[in-house]
Protein backbone atom coordinates (compact mmCIF):
# COMPACT_ATOMS: atom_id res chain seq x y z
CA UNK A 1 0.00 0.00 0.00
CA UNK A 2 1.26 3.22 -0.89
CA UNK A 3 1.84 5.77 1.41
CA UNK A 4 -0.65 8.74 1.21
CA UNK A 5 1.76 11.38 2.52
CA UNK A 6 4.70 10.23 0.14
CA UNK A 7 2.11 10.33 -2.81
CA UNK A 8 0.92 14.15 -2.00
CA UNK A 9 4.29 15.15 -1.86
CA UNK A 10 5.12 13.74 -5.07
CA UNK A 11 2.19 15.29 -6.51
CA UNK A 12 2.95 18.88 -5.04
CA UNK A 13 6.67 18.36 -5.94
CA UNK A 14 6.10 17.10 -9.68
CA UNK A 15 3.43 20.43 -10.20
CA UNK A 16 6.07 22.31 -9.10
CA UNK A 17 3.83 23.59 -6.27
CA UNK A 18 6.85 23.35 -3.66
CA UNK A 19 10.13 22.80 -4.39
CA UNK A 20 12.50 19.66 -3.38
CA UNK A 21 15.80 21.16 -0.84
CA UNK A 22 16.59 18.11 0.10
CA UNK A 23 15.60 17.65 3.64
CA UNK A 24 12.51 15.99 5.02
CA UNK A 25 10.16 19.17 5.59
CA UNK A 26 11.84 21.45 4.05
CA UNK A 27 10.92 23.24 0.65
CA UNK A 28 10.98 25.64 -1.23
CA UNK A 29 7.44 27.42 -2.16
CA UNK A 30 5.68 28.35 -6.10
CA UNK A 31 5.22 31.88 -6.91
CA UNK A 32 0.99 30.46 -7.07
CA UNK A 33 1.01 28.68 -3.24
CA UNK A 34 2.95 32.18 -1.87
CA UNK A 35 -0.04 33.65 -3.50
CA UNK A 36 -2.81 31.15 -1.61
CA UNK A 37 -1.16 31.98 1.65
CA UNK A 38 -1.18 35.87 1.15
CA UNK A 39 -5.12 35.84 -0.03
CA UNK A 40 -5.43 33.43 3.20
CA UNK A 41 -3.58 35.94 5.48
CA UNK A 42 -5.60 38.96 3.62
CA UNK A 43 -8.80 36.77 4.26
CA UNK A 44 -8.09 36.15 7.91
CA UNK A 45 -6.89 39.71 8.38
CA UNK A 46 -10.60 40.20 7.50
CA UNK A 47 -12.23 38.36 9.95
CA UNK A 48 -10.26 39.74 12.40
CA UNK A 49 -10.14 43.26 11.51
CA UNK A 50 -12.67 44.98 14.27
CA UNK A 51 -10.90 43.71 16.96
CA UNK A 52 -8.16 46.47 15.88
CA UNK A 53 -5.41 44.33 17.12
CA UNK A 54 -2.12 46.25 17.35
CA UNK A 55 0.01 44.50 14.69
CA UNK A 56 4.23 43.51 15.66
CA UNK A 57 6.26 41.72 13.42
CA UNK A 58 8.93 39.87 14.87
CA UNK A 59 11.94 37.79 12.72
CA UNK A 60 11.91 34.13 12.98
CA UNK A 61 14.34 33.97 15.54
CA UNK A 62 14.63 35.70 19.25
CA UNK A 63 16.93 35.88 21.77
CA UNK A 64 18.20 32.85 23.78
CA UNK A 65 17.91 34.19 26.90
CA UNK A 66 14.68 35.08 26.70
CA UNK A 67 14.04 31.26 25.44
CA UNK A 68 15.52 29.71 28.15
CA UNK A 69 13.44 32.08 30.35
CA UNK A 70 9.94 30.62 28.85
CA UNK A 71 10.77 26.82 29.98
CA UNK A 72 10.26 25.77 26.52
CA UNK A 73 13.70 23.62 26.78
CA UNK A 74 11.37 22.22 29.60
CA UNK A 75 8.22 21.32 27.29
CA UNK A 76 9.64 20.47 24.08
CA UNK A 77 13.43 19.88 24.05
CA UNK A 78 12.63 17.65 20.85
CA UNK A 79 11.56 20.53 18.71
CA UNK A 80 14.09 23.09 19.38
CA UNK A 81 16.15 24.79 17.12
CA UNK A 82 19.22 26.64 17.75
CA UNK A 83 21.85 28.34 16.17
CA UNK A 84 25.43 28.53 16.02
CA UNK A 85 28.46 30.00 14.60
CA UNK A 86 31.89 29.24 13.57
CA UNK A 87 33.94 31.66 16.58
CA UNK A 88 37.56 30.30 16.38
CA UNK A 89 40.86 31.48 15.23
CA UNK A 90 42.96 30.53 12.31
CA UNK A 91 43.58 27.07 13.77
CA UNK A 92 40.24 26.45 14.34
CA UNK A 93 39.28 27.31 10.78
CA UNK A 94 42.10 25.23 9.08
CA UNK A 95 40.70 22.13 11.43
CA UNK A 96 37.13 22.80 9.83
CA UNK A 97 38.29 23.34 6.08
CA UNK A 98 40.01 20.00 6.82
CA UNK A 99 36.96 18.08 7.98
CA UNK A 100 34.79 19.67 5.33
CA UNK A 101 37.18 18.40 2.35
CA UNK A 102 36.94 14.94 4.18
CA UNK A 103 33.44 15.03 4.85
CA UNK A 104 33.94 14.64 8.44
CA UNK A 105 31.41 16.29 10.89
CA UNK A 106 32.74 20.33 11.11
CA UNK A 107 29.69 20.99 13.44
CA UNK A 108 31.93 20.31 16.59
CA UNK A 109 33.57 22.97 16.38
CA UNK A 110 30.33 25.66 16.18
CA UNK A 111 29.32 27.65 19.29
CA UNK A 112 25.77 29.12 20.03
CA UNK A 113 24.77 31.97 19.40
CA UNK A 114 22.62 34.58 21.46
CA UNK A 115 19.81 33.66 18.87
CA UNK A 116 17.61 30.59 18.94
CA UNK A 117 14.86 29.70 16.19
CA UNK A 118 11.44 30.76 17.40
CA UNK A 119 9.16 27.85 18.08
CA UNK A 120 5.85 29.50 17.55
CA UNK A 121 5.52 33.52 16.47
CA UNK A 122 3.63 34.68 20.24
CA UNK A 123 7.27 34.08 21.93
CA UNK A 124 8.75 37.08 21.54
CA UNK A 125 5.88 39.10 22.51
CA UNK A 126 5.45 38.25 25.91
CA UNK A 127 8.45 40.20 27.38
CA UNK A 128 8.20 42.74 24.92
CA UNK A 129 4.75 43.51 26.04
CA UNK A 130 5.99 43.07 29.38
CA UNK A 131 8.65 45.75 29.58
CA UNK A 132 5.83 48.27 28.77
CA UNK A 133 4.38 47.76 32.12
CA UNK A 134 0.95 47.05 33.52
CA UNK A 135 -1.72 46.31 30.45
CA UNK A 136 -4.60 48.98 29.85
CA UNK A 137 -7.88 48.55 30.90
CA UNK A 138 -9.15 47.01 28.01
CA UNK A 139 -5.99 44.41 27.73
CA UNK A 140 -3.94 43.85 24.82
CA UNK A 141 -4.78 42.46 21.28
CA UNK A 142 -2.14 41.76 18.89
CA UNK A 143 -1.68 41.11 15.40
CA UNK A 144 1.32 38.28 14.54
CA UNK A 145 2.94 36.52 11.56
CA UNK A 146 6.15 34.80 11.75
CA UNK A 147 8.40 31.77 10.03
CA UNK A 148 8.88 29.28 12.93
CA UNK A 149 10.95 26.10 13.22
CA UNK A 150 10.23 23.05 14.79
CA UNK A 151 12.48 19.53 14.42
CA UNK A 152 10.47 16.97 13.37
CA UNK A 153 11.53 16.10 9.89
CA UNK A 154 8.84 14.10 8.06
CA UNK A 155 7.40 13.46 4.38
CA UNK A 156 4.43 14.74 5.01
CA UNK A 157 4.11 18.23 3.26
CA UNK A 158 1.96 19.20 6.48
CA UNK A 159 4.81 18.46 8.97
CA UNK A 160 7.01 21.25 8.15
CA UNK A 161 10.06 22.20 9.68
CA UNK A 162 9.98 25.69 8.31
CA UNK A 163 6.68 27.25 8.40
CA UNK A 164 4.76 30.48 8.87
CA UNK A 165 2.33 31.25 11.46
CA UNK A 166 -0.19 33.71 11.85
CA UNK A 167 -1.51 34.38 15.38
CA UNK A 168 -3.91 37.02 17.50
CA UNK A 169 -3.47 37.16 20.88
CA UNK A 170 -4.93 38.79 23.47
CA UNK A 171 -3.95 39.55 27.44
CA UNK A 172 -5.74 40.89 30.26
CA UNK A 173 -8.05 39.12 32.35
CA UNK A 174 -9.74 35.69 32.62
CA UNK A 175 -12.87 36.79 31.60
CA UNK A 176 -11.60 38.52 28.26
CA UNK A 177 -8.82 36.07 27.15
CA UNK A 178 -11.58 33.44 27.67
CA UNK A 179 -14.20 35.36 25.65
CA UNK A 180 -11.48 35.97 23.07
CA UNK A 181 -10.65 32.39 22.62
CA UNK A 182 -14.62 31.73 22.39
CA UNK A 183 -15.12 34.22 19.68
CA UNK A 184 -12.09 32.70 17.48
CA UNK A 185 -13.85 29.05 17.95
CA UNK A 186 -16.52 30.85 15.76
CA UNK A 187 -14.44 32.31 13.43
CA UNK A 188 -12.20 30.17 12.62
CA UNK A 189 -14.33 27.15 11.69
CA UNK A 190 -16.97 29.68 10.02
CA UNK A 191 -13.59 30.78 7.69
CA UNK A 192 -12.68 27.71 6.82
CA UNK A 193 -16.10 26.05 6.30
CA UNK A 194 -16.44 29.14 3.65
CA UNK A 195 -13.21 27.78 1.83
CA UNK A 196 -14.90 24.32 1.52
CA UNK A 197 -12.87 22.50 3.19
CA UNK A 198 -14.13 19.83 6.11
CA UNK A 199 -13.29 20.44 9.31
CA UNK A 200 -13.25 18.86 12.61
CA UNK A 201 -13.27 20.80 16.13
CA UNK A 202 -11.63 19.21 18.96
CA UNK A 203 -9.95 19.18 22.09
CA UNK A 204 -6.29 18.68 21.75
CA UNK A 205 -2.62 18.74 23.76
CA UNK A 206 0.65 19.82 23.01
CA UNK A 207 3.40 17.43 22.45
CA UNK A 208 4.86 17.47 25.43
CA UNK A 209 8.08 15.62 26.21
CA UNK A 210 8.96 12.57 28.59
CA UNK A 211 7.18 11.27 31.47
CA UNK A 212 5.94 14.31 33.05
CA UNK A 213 4.71 15.55 29.38
CA UNK A 214 2.11 12.71 29.27
CA UNK A 215 0.90 14.33 32.84
CA UNK A 216 0.70 17.70 31.44
CA UNK A 217 -0.97 17.03 27.96
CA UNK A 218 -3.31 14.70 30.31
CA UNK A 219 -3.77 17.57 31.89
CA UNK A 220 -4.33 20.27 29.27
CA UNK A 221 -6.90 18.29 28.00
CA UNK A 222 -8.69 17.61 30.70
CA UNK A 223 -9.66 21.78 31.26
CA UNK A 224 -9.74 22.05 27.42
CA UNK A 225 -7.07 24.64 27.43
CA UNK A 226 -6.35 23.79 23.77
CA UNK A 227 -8.80 23.45 20.74
CA UNK A 228 -7.49 22.53 17.17
CA UNK A 229 -9.59 22.61 14.32
CA UNK A 230 -8.37 19.54 11.81
CA UNK A 231 -8.82 18.85 8.40
CA UNK A 232 -7.73 15.62 6.33
CA UNK A 233 -4.74 16.20 4.11
CA UNK A 234 -3.25 13.70 3.68
CA UNK A 235 -4.91 10.99 6.03
CA UNK A 236 -8.63 10.83 6.51
CA UNK A 237 -7.86 9.35 9.96
CA UNK A 238 -5.62 11.23 11.35
CA UNK A 239 -6.57 14.69 9.92
CA UNK A 240 -4.12 17.94 10.27
CA UNK A 241 -4.14 20.60 12.56
CA UNK A 242 -4.61 24.05 10.53
CA UNK A 243 -5.94 26.88 13.74
CA UNK A 244 -5.12 26.02 17.19
CA UNK A 245 -6.72 27.80 19.74
CA UNK A 246 -5.05 27.91 23.12
CA UNK A 247 -5.60 29.50 26.64
CA UNK A 248 -2.65 29.82 28.60
CA UNK A 249 -4.21 31.10 31.86
CA UNK A 250 -1.90 32.63 33.63
CA UNK A 251 1.46 30.92 32.63
CA UNK A 252 3.14 33.36 30.79
CA UNK A 253 1.53 36.25 32.49
CA UNK A 254 3.68 34.79 35.54
CA UNK A 255 6.12 33.77 34.08
CA UNK A 256 7.08 37.24 32.35
CA UNK A 257 5.24 39.87 35.07
CA UNK A 258 2.29 40.69 32.43
CA UNK A 259 -0.06 42.71 34.57
CA UNK A 260 -3.66 44.16 34.56
CA UNK A 261 -4.31 47.23 34.88
CA UNK A 262 -4.67 46.82 38.49
CA UNK A 263 -1.54 44.88 38.98
CA UNK A 264 -3.43 41.29 38.61
CA UNK A 265 -1.07 38.76 36.80
CA UNK A 266 -2.48 38.93 32.97
CA UNK A 267 -3.84 35.91 31.41
CA UNK A 268 -2.99 35.01 27.89
CA UNK A 269 -4.86 33.12 24.94
CA UNK A 270 -3.94 32.93 21.29
CA UNK A 271 -5.49 31.51 17.97
CA UNK A 272 -2.87 30.74 15.71
CA UNK A 273 -3.15 29.61 11.57
CA UNK A 274 -0.73 27.13 10.03
CA UNK A 275 -0.68 29.28 6.91
CA UNK A 276 1.16 26.31 4.71
CA UNK A 277 -1.22 23.58 6.06
CA UNK A 278 -4.49 25.95 5.29
CA UNK A 279 -2.60 26.10 1.70
CA UNK A 280 -2.08 22.62 1.51
CA UNK A 281 -5.57 21.70 2.96
CA UNK A 282 -7.21 24.18 -0.29
CA UNK A 283 -4.84 21.91 -2.87
CA UNK A 284 -6.03 18.45 -1.54
CA UNK A 285 -10.06 19.56 -1.73
CA UNK A 286 -9.84 21.62 -4.35
CA UNK A 287 -6.86 20.58 -6.87
CA UNK A 288 -3.31 21.77 -7.51
CA UNK A 289 -4.94 23.90 -10.45
CA UNK A 290 -6.01 27.19 -9.05
CA UNK A 291 -7.96 28.17 -11.68
CA UNK A 292 -10.12 24.86 -11.46
CA UNK A 293 -10.93 25.59 -7.39
CA UNK A 294 -14.90 26.62 -6.77
CA UNK A 295 -16.46 29.96 -7.70
CA UNK A 296 -17.10 30.43 -4.20
CA UNK A 297 -14.09 29.48 -2.72
CA UNK A 298 -11.93 31.82 -5.55
CA UNK A 299 -14.14 34.66 -4.79
CA UNK A 300 -12.92 34.34 -0.92
CA UNK A 301 -9.40 34.60 -1.47
CA UNK A 302 -9.36 36.68 -4.79
CA UNK A 303 -12.31 39.32 -4.01
CA UNK A 304 -12.57 41.44 -7.40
Amino acid sequence: MSNPQAAFLKELLEHGILIDMGVDGLYGRSGIFEEVVECFSQLVAAFGREDQAEVIRFPPAMSRAQFESSGYMKSFPQLAGTVHSFMGDDRAHADLLDKLEHHQDWTTGQKATDVVLTPAACYPLYPAIAKRGPLPEQGGHFDLYSYCFRHEPAIDPARMQLFRMREYVRMGTAEQVTSFRETWLERGEQLMRALGVPVILDVANDPFFGRTGKLLSNNQRDQKLKFELLIPITSEEHPTACLSFNYHQDHFGGKWGLCTCDNATAHTACVGFGMERVALALFKHHGLDVRSWPKTVRDKLWPA
